[in-house]
């Protein structure tokens, strides 16, 4: 299989029971078949240290302008599109498998944005605790009160 970004060789890798297809030595970015970037987006689940450190030739230049053909479906040409509604990571997505392309570094950006918004969920389930306390607490001293 073919790199989209780069046009090197695809090297198939598995971790954790999740088999991607990374340019290992040419552009370091990830081929993720449908369903298997689910598995591995987020830090807690399948260990993929691996995949954040793929071997890279730095000599290898991107075209990130160009159309990029999707490694699995002949003749169909990759759409690229951001991650989540945050708008921070842009990745390369297959209309026709379902499939990812990630470039280098890319997963890692995924991860931390996921992480940030897994602290603002904590940290608003949080607020809504402190505000429901304090509606109990003015409920309680009002019934005093009286």
């Amino acid at each position: 299989m073919k790199c989209p970004a780069c046009d090197y060789e695809l090297t198939e890798m598995e971790h954790g029971g999740v088999k991607v297809d990374v340019c290992h030595g040419g552009c370091g970015g990830i081929w993720f078949d449908a369903f298997e970037l689910q598995r591995v987006d987020e830090q807690h689940e399948v260990p993929t240290e691996h995949l954040l450190r793929i071997q890279r030739d730095p000599n290898r230049r991107v075209d990130s302008t160009r159309k990029r053909a999707c490694p699995r479906c002949d003749g169909v040409k990759l759409k690229r599109h951001f991650f989540s509604a945050r708008r921070r990571v842009e990745v390369d997505h297959c209309p026709n498998c379902a499939g990812y392309w990630l470039d280098a570094g890319e997963l890692e950006e995924i991860r931390a944005e996921k992480a940030s918004e897994e602290t603002v969920v904590k940290l608003k389930v949080t607020s809504v605790s402190m505000e429901t306390i304090r509606f109990l607490y003015r409920q309680k001293i009002e019934r005093e009160a009286e």
